[in-house]
């Protein structure tokens, strides 16, 4: 059965993985708002999780959250279509608002017997900026015991891609997402620490200080550096220094470059190149390819038609020998402003 806790975990009890950990499943929430996708982008969007659906479903399953009935029926025709093989696909029932289950969706923990928890944020659409996508902050409730595993209601707002973890106690995360008043205006950065410690099993949090232009979520780690290791981070690096994101991730870079490593070690930074100025209608999109999704088989790369489409997928093929990098065009689904590591959320094996 699934139960809340009334109590906090403690921090070396349960420990949130690192991404490359071996998945149980990814989650996904199919794709339907037409405010997000309007008609002309819509079946660009399907295309994108059909192509993430094959990508993923051969090396770990697949929990797949549709709208209703009839939104069920229109996957499993184009499955069968696409002739995808669905054996490891998990369809849930459940209304969503949008597809952004990185933000809203269940962090998942684990002790150190192996045993599984997951912890419900809170979810306040991204600082109360779109009061309709609130909803969402329900589709998770315990109540709904849609996960069957213990579960944690720490009562702080948090977004999933606003951390990232190397699985060794150290959390990225940025200074303008976490410690901005839009989200928990009575919490201090200690106290913020301190839920990071105590839920997800962080003793270390990095706080950088930018993020990317056209980025709603006031700056989400998930799109400026990421680990690839316990001790390797890549970090979105612009070039042109005529660009708006130049000296926001120079920044970053600096900052990365002065982080003390726990114990006797050392990081290893990597410059990951940006895919320039991505836009609609003159408005800036916030694209990385530090915006990727390391699955059991695969990692999901964003690309954009860009020269540095090609470096980036190198440098991911480097740090992950065993997996295929399978590039996915994102020039539509960032329309959104979020790529595919904001619609993906890992469950730990």
């Amino acid at each position: 059965m699934n139960q809340a806790f009334d109590h906090n975990p403690h921090e070396s009890e349960y420990r949130m993985p690192p991404e490359w950990s071996r998945h149980e499943a990814t989650w996904l929430a199919w794709p339907h708002n037409r405010e997000t996708w309007p008609e002309n982008h819509f079946s660009g969007i399907e295309e994108i999780y059909l192509r993430m659906l094959e990508a993923l479903l051969p090396g770990e399953k697949v929990r797949l959250l549709c709208h209703d009935d009839e939104e069920r029926e229109h996957v499993e025709t184009m499955i069968s279509a696409y002739r995808i093989r669905s054996a490891n696909l998990d369809i849930r029932i459940a209304p969503t608002v949008d597809v952004w289950i990185r933000d809203y969706g269940p962090i998942f923990v684990k002790n150190g017997d192996g045993e599984k928890a997951w912890c419900k944020w809170r979810f306040n659409a991204w600082g109360g900026k779109y009061p309709e996508f609130i909803a969402d902050n329900h589709v998770f409730e315990p109540a709904t015991k849609m996960i069957d595993h213990p579960c944690f209601s720490p009562e702080m707002v948090l977004e999933g891609g606003s951390i990232d973890v190397n699985g060794a106690g150290v959390c990225l995360t940025t200074e303008p997402c976490l410690l901005n008043a839009n989200r928990n205006p009575l919490f201090s950065r200690k106290d913020i620490e301190s839920y990071l410690e105590k839920y997800l099993g962080v003793s270390q949090t990095v706080w950088l200080r930018g993020g990317l232009a056209g980025d709603d979520t006031d700056g989400h780690i998930d799109n400026l550096a990421r680990f690839v290791n316990a001790d390797t981070i890549l970090a979105a690096f612009e070039e042109d220094a005529s660009d708006e994101n130049y000296e926001p991730l120079r920044s970053n870079w600096e900052k990365l470059g002065n982080v003390p490593h726990p114990g006797n070690g050392k990081w290893h930074l990597i410059k990951l190149p940006m895919p320039g100025n991505v836009n609609e209608h003159g408005m800036r999109k916030p694209a990385s390819y530090a915006n990727f999704y390391i699955g059991n088989q695969a990692v999901l790369m964003p690309v954009y038609g860009h020269p540095n489409d090609r470096r980036a997928a190198s440098i991911l093929k480097e740090h992950f020998a065993g997996r295929e990098i399978v590039a996915i065009p994102c020039d539509v689904l960032i329309n959104g402003l979020g790529a595919l590591h904001c619609i993906t959320q890992q469950e730990p094996a």
